[in-house]
């Protein structure tokens, strides 16, 4: 069982995901902001790990423009041994990565030129885990998509879409109930069709649901992943903000919450990604919580690569 966050480490004096306009585009500024993405992202990684932080969900924009026809620079083979660097320390620290592309990769979406670069985008992002050498338990997680007045043609659209997807990709997809437009429902049906893990959100079946208590919606996200290539589920937690509309994520981690929902998780192996905004600091109490509760053990030593 790990805990994590993603993109961000608010610790720390660097981005993995530090961009510039399209319109600044050069090769050299390419390379340039590549380079210390990369640095940066091992920073945090090594931060996480003497943390005993071992999840994370590293930022979209590793590489900008990643799948856009302007970049045309080799990166995959400028920074090779960065990636396979990176890959070698996730592996012998005993990390989980993920990666969770923007809103605008919409595998359902009835414009065609839309779901192209969907799948560029997904192309491209699952490149880095290749890179990094990691295997297909390291997922990349994205929504159903949009509602388009027509659920059922919606379902069938994104089913339609990934069975053409390369085969790397359709290894590490994994799909998130989300909180207003697919339930957990929706998306078990998705998995019914092809094979696709359900990336569980709590927060969101507690927005969105069909009566499923907790506990076992859990289950039955967890049992559309297969042990041997997808690794335990994976899943994200949240809680409401107190004051806010329905569906904002809560600023920082509700200890009594967090150990309710222990309790409906119980004897479950899950990664938990926490999407709240403090980041690493709620992320170090959940841990604490974690370990009170005897499900997680003392931080391990790091070990370099």
């Amino acid at each position: 069982m790990r805990i994590g966050y993603p993109c961000v480490n608010e610790t720390l004096d660097c981005t993995s995901t530090s961009t510039f306009r399209l319109a600044s585009y050069t090769d050299e500024r390419l390379e340039l902001t590549v380079a210390n993405n990369l640095r940066c992202l091992l920073r945090i990684l090594e931060w996480n790990v003497a943390h005993g932080l071992l999840f994370f969900r590293i930022g979209s924009g590793v590489v900008p423009f990643g799948s856009h026809p302007i970049n045309t620079f080799p990166w995959q083979t400028r920074f090779a041994a960065e990636f396979r660097a990176i890959g070698d320390y996730v592996r012998a620290n005993s990390l989980r990565i993920s990666f969770h592309p923007d809103q605008f990769v919409v595998l359902n979406s009835p414009d065609a030129g839309i779901v192209e670069r969907s799948i560029q985008e997904l192309i491209y992002q699952g490149s880095m885990l290749d890179l990094m050498g990691l295997d297909s338990s390291h997922k990349l997680q994205i929504h159903v998509g949009g509602l388009y007045n027509d659920r059922e043609l919606a379902i069938s659209r994104f089913i339609a879409t990934h069975q053409r997807l390369p085969e790397a990709v359709r290894a590490r997809l994994v799909i998130e109930n989300d909180d207003r437009l697919f339930s957990l429902q929706d998306c078990l049906r998705v998995h019914a069709a092809v094979g696709i893990p359900v990336l569980f959100d709590n927060f969101h079946h507690e927005c969105l649901n069909h009566g499923e208590p907790m506990a076992e919606a859990l289950r039955l996200a967890a049992a559309t992943w297969h042990p041997t290539h997808d690794g335990v589920m994976m899943m994200d937690y949240s809680s409401q903000a107190p004051g806010e509309r329905k569906g904002k994520h809560t600023p920082t981690l509700e200890n009594d919450l967090f150990a309710g929902f222990l309790r409906d998780l119980g004897d479950l192996d899950v990664d938990i990604m926490l999407e709240i905004k403090d980041k690493e600091a709620s992320a170090h109490r959940a841990c604490a919580t974690m370990r009170g509760a005897g499900l997680l053990p003392g931080i391990p030593a790091p070990v370099a690569t």
